[in-house]
């Protein structure tokens, strides 16, 4: 297991964080978003997004009420959020194991809170924002 930590201020330093890990990442995996609210999870991925190159027609923006955004053609990123989700049930009516055999990139918001549905290998992204605002940003690859 690999871990790095990082630092960002500000929400552009969080976006040039996001593109400068893409690109160590494979093209297709699972990246696992932790945080609590407003801790950066979404700014993050735009910056990930970004990175990786991928053509979008809209801004990346938190997939909270869609629970799901696709960008781009065929889908390169997959964007989930399940913290509308409750159980089990309702997030196995996504179609994960799906999304992640597309050999695409998942960025995956609250799935830690659904631990059986997520795959071994992955990568796990904890973002811990101090009083100050700076966020403190542990990457491990697993396993």
């Amino acid at each position: 297991m690999r871990s790095s930590v990082y630092l960002a201020a500000t929400e552009e330093e969080m976006i040039a964080l996001g593109a400068r890990l893409a690109h160590g990442w494979p093209a297709s995996g699972v990246v696992l978003l932790i945080g609590n609210l407003g801790a950066g999870k979404t700014t993050l991925a735009k910056g990930i997004v970004e990175g990786l190159g991928v053509e979008r027609t809209e801004n990346v923006s938190s997939p909270t009420f869609p629970l799901i955004h696709e960008y781009g053609d065929p889908a390169e990123v997959y964007h989930i959020d399940l913290y509308r989700l409750d159980t089990l049930e309702e997030v196995e009516t996504l179609g994960l194991e799906e999304i992640f055999a597309r050999g695409a990139l998942a960025l995956l918001e609250w799935g830690e809170r659904f631990p059986a549905l997520l795959p071994e290998e992955r990568i796990e992204v904890r973002i811990e924002p101090d009083e100050a605002g700076v966020r403190t940003v542990e990457v491990r690859e697993l396993p």
